[in-house]
């Protein structure tokens, strides 16, 4: 996609995966376009379709997840704003958000589990006036700048009603940000916790009232863009181990028909974010999310067999360890498959 991702992002993925990044990574990400990809261009996007974000993050992913993820983020959180139906806050974020001056970080994994009846909302909103007082815990947000970002989150009223969902920025009082989590890998991430007491939201917090109704609208994209990460890992384990398969015929055979049957879904995947089927049908994206989580536990066993012993001898299989480390998170990223094969269960 850009002379970064192919000469220069691949020689620092491994820096990336193991400690923040030495360079403005999210700034990077802005200067090459790729924040702005799929953002209506009357909003200052490049006015490309949905699949030009799942793509976007594929050839990302295929040099670096850490990154991958970052943008992911990014783009995730922006399109909660672009979607929002609160122009006040698309004009305050979205500007920074696509210049990459401001972060953004997607904090409803909770929200998705209590929707899905797993584990109780953690995010409580209480009046005060006509305005909320929201506190809790959000446990685990990706891309929390400590430069500056917001976080979407779903809140519980109390007493009940819908759930709302709002933007909460670092610059609010009683919003305090945790040291980075000891994570395995995808260190250069900005994964931390987001600790909230007493955080006065209002009007101009909102990014939309209800996150039951909403959801329909905005998880194409949002898990969309996320496959993008297993399709590129997938296809980055597959290029690996063809160039080390030899002579080994069987194998060779093997990694062809990984790799069709992998383009087979990630086209299927193109298509329909791009047809709107998504929306109306979130079983079949949910089953391809799937699918491609076993594609990039395929494409490892096939690449680590094409290595053979020297995979497993310290620096002697050029980014394995790193992509073994990054495919070990595809699984448990939210919507996790076990959240995803549970909602399939129910229909």
């Amino acid at each position: 996609m850009t002379t970064w991702l192919d000469e220069e992002l691949g020689e620092v993925a491994d820096a990336l995966d193991s400690g923040p990044p030495a360079f403005d990574l999210l700034g990077r990400l802005a200067a090459e376009g790729l924040t702005r990809v799929g953002v209506p261009a009357a909003l200052g996007g490049d006015g490309g379709a949905p699949s030009d974000v799942a793509a976007a993050v594929a050839a990302v992913a295929r040099h670096s997840v850490a990154a991958a993820f970052v943008l992911w983020s990014q783009r995730s959180y922006a399109e909660l704003v672009v979607q929002s139906d609160n122009p006040a806050l698309r004009a305050r974020e979205l500007p920074a958000l696509l210049e990459g001056r401001w972060a953004g970080g997607v904090g409803l994994s909770n929200a998705m589990k209590f929707l899905g009846g797993i584990e109780p909302l953690e995010l409580a909103a209480r009046p005060d006036g006509d305005r909320w007082r929201v506190d809790g815990v959000l446990p685990w947000v990706t891309n929390l700048r400590g430069q500056g970002f917001s976080v979407a989150a779903a809140v519980q009223p109390v007493p009940g009603g819908p759930l709302p969902v709002v933007a909460l920025r670092l610059d609010q009082p009683g919003v305090r940000r945790s040291p980075d989590l000891p994570l395995i890998g995808l260190r250069g991430c900005d994964v931390a916790a987001v600790r909230l007491q007493g955080v006065l939201v209002g009007p101009e917090d909102r990014l939309h009232a209800d996150l039951n109704a909403w959801l329909p609208q905005v998880r194409p994209l949002f898990l969309g863009a996320q496959c993008g990460m297993s399709i590129g890992l997938a296809r980055a384990s597959l290029f690996a181990a063809q160039k080390r398969v030899g002579r080994r015929e069987a194998l060779r055979m093997r990694l062809a028909e990984a790799g069709m049957g992998l383009e087979v879904d990630v086209a299927e995947l193109l298509q329909g974010l791009d047809d709107g089927r998504f929306g109306a049908d979130p079983a079949a994206l949910f089953r391809l999310r799937l699918a491609l989580a076993l594609h990039v536990q395929e494409a490892l066993a096939l690449e680590l067999q094409a290595w053979g012993g020297q995979a497993y001898l310290e620096g002697q299989a050029p980014g394995f360890a790193r992509r073994w480390r990054e495919a070990a998170f595809i699984p448990i990223i939210t919507p996790s498959v076990a959240q995803l094969e549970m909602q399939l269960l129910k229909k």
